[in-house]
């Protein structure tokens, strides 16, 4: 693993007219969405897209159904809860430390398509605003260093800013969430796996949503993360097109045990201006829930989740598997349908 990873990201295609001749297209329907949501992506991800409407193509090619008037500009409050630019603090021991505007790729569906690729977000006196904030509230424990991406961030400045969250006493955990393992995995150098293993107990969260995102540079990236003792998550988005597909999900959440990615979080896809053509039905996402229950490990099955609007928080959906309750018992109905009474233990 080398450092050139700044030029790869420098060489992104960031223009519709490019990407339209890379995957000859129509230009004019790119260039309606590029001017409201900026497009974005690693050379490395495009060369996964086959097509506009496959599973890779849907994420990161404007589609026109993102100028829809359906859905919210911040669907989850986040706004409401910053105290400042850099800061979204929702609940009681852990807030969310915004310290990048910059992602390799656009998600099209991205909860923060009002933030990224917006340099007014976001600078080094946002972030020490944030960081002042968090050695003020005694109460936050846990911290989620996200943007953006946080690795997009110099290693000097990603340092400096773990050394001045494991300096504030009551932080205990840090978290770094980043797509570039999947996006841009180039940006997993050694020096950088060095530098995260000095602050531990750090995790970090990544985001596949499809097994042909599992590529051999995604594999090499996760195994140096993990072999630096980073204990690694991965949150998927349910998104239709995408991974709306049992068989799907069953295929991804394998092959992340494979890369020793624990499948943290299925995220049903938020409310949010221009992604609202990428929702399903949250029955959809049960569905594939019971597909796991049950056929697969427990390891493997992922805790479906939505976000409450206007900063209600995550809420986990899961199958309902009692079928009945009397004074005594439990009805249940296991992972094969078959039903059975199970002592209820009340004292």
């Amino acid at each position: 693993m080398s450092d050139d990873w700044r030029q790869l990201y420098k060489n992104s295609v960031v223009e519709p007219e490019e990407l339209a001749r890379i995957l000859d297209v129509d230009p004019e329907p790119l260039q309606r969405v590029h001017a409201r949501y900026p497009m974005r992506t690693s050379r490395y991800y495009l060369d996964l897209v086959q097509s506009v409407d496959c599973p890779i193509g849907l994420q990161v090619v404007p589609n026109l159904h993102e100028l829809d008037s359906c859905g919210q500009v911040d669907p989850l409050g986040e706004e409401n809860h910053s105290p400042n630019r850099a800061i979204v603090h929702r609940y009681p021991d852990r807030a969310l430390f915004y310290v990048s505007y910059r992602c390799a790729t656009h998600c099209r569906f991205c909860s923060r398509k009002r933030r990224v690729d917006d340099p007014k977000t976001i600078d080094a006196n946002e972030r020490e605003r944030g960081l002042r904030y968090i050695a003020e509230h005694e109460e936050l424990r846990d911290i989620i260093v996200s943007g953006g991406d946080p690795l997009l961030l110099g290693d000097d400045e990603l340092e400096d800013i773990l050394t001045k969250l494991r300096e504030i006493k009551h932080v205990q955990i840090i978290r770094l969430d980043s797509r570039l393992p999947v996006t841009l995995p180039q940006r997993v150098t050694e020096k950088l796996c060095s530098l995260l293993k000095n602050f531990q107990p750090l995790y970090l969260n990544t985001h596949f949503n499809h097994p042909r995102e599992i590529t051999p540079a995604a594999k090499r990236a996760c195994a140096a993360l993990a072999d630096a003792g980073i204990p690694l998550g991965n949150q998927s988005v349910l998104l239709k097109g995408v991974n709306d597909s049992p068989s799907v999900m069953r295929e991804l959440v394998h092959g992340l045990l494979r890369l020793r990615v624990k499948p943290y979080y299925l995220y049903q896809c938020d409310p949010v201006i221009g992604a609202c053509h990428f929702r399903c039905p949250v029955d959809k996402g049960l569905e594939i829930i019971s597909s796991l229950q049950g056929h697969t490990s427990g390891l493997a099955v992922p805790h479906f989740v939505l976000d409450g609007p206007q900063g209600k928080g995550k809420v986990t959906v899961a199958p309902d598997h009692v079928v009945s309750r009397s004074a005594e018992n439990l009805l249940l109905r296991n992972y094969a349908g078959q039903s059975f009474e199970y002592p209820d233990g009340k004292s």
